[in-house]
């Protein structure tokens, strides 16, 4: 295949696969794709002159471009003297594409990967310490001689024999090369590392500086003006993220027209496809946990996988005249159950949501999750109504509240059915599920009033006169943030 084909190659081409770079440059031999942009960027190990590379190859009407960005950000980090894997070849052909050959560091594992295995621990614990600190400690090296990672996450922190490398030149910028970053950019782009990480470890932000300051202290770095660049990121993450749910991209497949929206995430699209070809079989057949009425919820197994498929029905004329002309709630659930899995607040994985239309109308829809196991609030809580349950089980209560106040968003339907305990090792978290009507609120007022409907409803799981009752009702805020007393419960 030429390079210019590559374009219309798609999102996956077959492998092995041999593409001719124009001119001398020869022939590149693909072994395993690593990203693909459809006809835009395809990313891979391939084998050229007898070696192995990691080969980028761009194509489409902005490959010059991006060609552009790439090979000035390697330039740039070699120049300065950072680490990072060498160019082996570089260059473009007008009209059909571009391409960059860099050194390919086998076994090398992603500081993204390092930090999956201990997200878990304890916020702060030691290991978390030590990747958070070899990351500010590379990224202060590149502040340091004026340079910054504009798409700065873990996974462009490599591992590699020892020492820590950087990759994606093509998200590198410079403002004067080799003098300290001036101190807003510092802000900006540390507000980036630490917006991705989670909430919980913004207490240890203070701290975690200090793995920076030891290798770039040109700047002090105020404390307030860096939470505030943070709050500002994770904001347009969320905002970026809620987009992506509903459009085809890099992670989601979707098909949207006047007869039917289907998207599903992508690296399980092939897996559900048995599924997703005939899901009213499959719940009316799977484990009913609810049928009939404006839902029926299943559980279903494919090739040893629990799901659950809720599907929302259409009872009659009048309830189809109600719901037509809005979103589906299983829209809403799906994408609702996407925005706590960013804020990191436990909710089963959202797989696929389905709508069947007529020239727009909306009638029946589905929604596909990750199946939770465990107890719910009442069943766990059970054995303890006249009494106290482990403190473990009520501090990860506490940081569940604590999680929805901080974000704004109220529940709609805080019965206990709705709130499922999930084991992790020694500790453990609560889950929410029926998503139906979560909302995330803009301001105060409006959310001060569906918190304490929540906490009200909440607290009625269990007996006023119960001691567990009047345990729950001292034990959790009674007010919204910053609401006063006017929101009491």
């Amino acid at each position: 295949m030429r390079l210019a084909e590559l374009s219309q190659a798609g999102r996956q081409p077959d492998l092995p696969l041999t593409v001719e770079l124009p001119g001398a440059a020869g022939a590149l031999q693909f072994e395993r794709w690593l990203r693909v942009l459809p006809g835009q960027r395809y990313v891979g190990l391939a084998r050229w002159q007898g070696r192995a590379v990691l080969a980028k190859l761009l194509v489409g009407a902005k490959a010059a471009r991006h060609f552009g960005r790439e090979h000035l950000g390697a330039r740039l980090l070699a120049e300065q003297g950072l680490p990072t894997p060498a160019l082996l070849e570089a260059g473009q052909a007008p009209g059909q594409g571009a391409w960059l050959l860099f050194e390919f560091l086998d076994d090398a594992h992603s500081l993204a990967q390092a930090w999956q295995a201990v997200a878990t621990a304890v916020p702060l614990s030691e290991p978390q310490g030590a990747v958070l600190g070899e990351a500010l400690a590379m990224i202060a090296g590149l502040h340091a001689r004026g340079l910054w990672q504009a798409d700065l996450h873990l996974d462009n922190l490599l591992r590699h024999q020892g020492r820590l490398v950087l990759v994606d030149g093509g998200g590198v910028r410079a403002e004067v090369p080799g003098q300290p970053l001036s101190l807003p950019r510092v802000l900006e782009n540390l507000g980036v590392f630490f917006a991705q990480l989670p909430v919980e470890l913004e207490p240890f932000i203070e701290e975690l500086l200090v793995h920076y300051l030891l290798v770039n202290g040109a700047h002090g770095l105020p404390l307030e003006a860096l939470l505030q660049a943070v709050a500002k990121v994770r904001r347009w993450r969320l905002g970026d993220y809620l987009r992506k749910v509903g459009r085809d991209c890099s992670l989601f497949s979707a098909r949207i027209g006047a007869f039917g929206l289907r998207v599903v995430c992508r690296d399980v699209e092939a897996t559900l496809r048995p599924l997703l070809a005939d899901l009213d079989r499959a719940t009316d057949q799977g484990h009913l946990y609810k049928t009939g009425g404006a839902a029926s919820v299943a559980r279903v197994e494919l090739g040893g996988w629990p799901l659950v498929v809720k599907r929302y029905n259409i009872k009659g004329l009048g309830h189809w005249l109600k719901r037509f002309w809005r979103p589906s709630r299983a829209w809403h659930s799906w994408r609702e159950g996407h925005r706590l899995q960013l804020l990191g607040i436990a909710t089963p994985r959202p797989l696929a949501v389905l709508e069947r239309r007529w020239c727009g109308l909306r009638g029946r829809a589905y929604l596909i999750t990750e199946y939770a196991a465990g107890h719910d609030i009442i069943e766990h809580f059970a054995p303890y109504v006249d009494g106290t349950p482990p403190e473990g089980d009520l501090l990860a209560l506490d940081a569940l509240f604590a999680a929805l106040r901080r974000e704004r968003i109220s529940h709609g339907d805080f019965k206990g059915y709705n709130l499922l305990w999930q084991s992790e090792g020694e500790n453990g978290r609560w889950a929410l599920i029926d998503l139906d009507a979560m909302r995330q609120h803009t301001g105060e007022r409006g959310f001060a009033r569906a918190y304490a409907r929540d906490r009200a409803r909440f607290l009625r799981n269990w007996p006023t006169t119960s001691a567990l009752h009047r345990l729950l009702d001292q034990r959790l805020p009674s007010a919204a943030p910053g609401a006063g007393t006017a929101t009491q419960a």
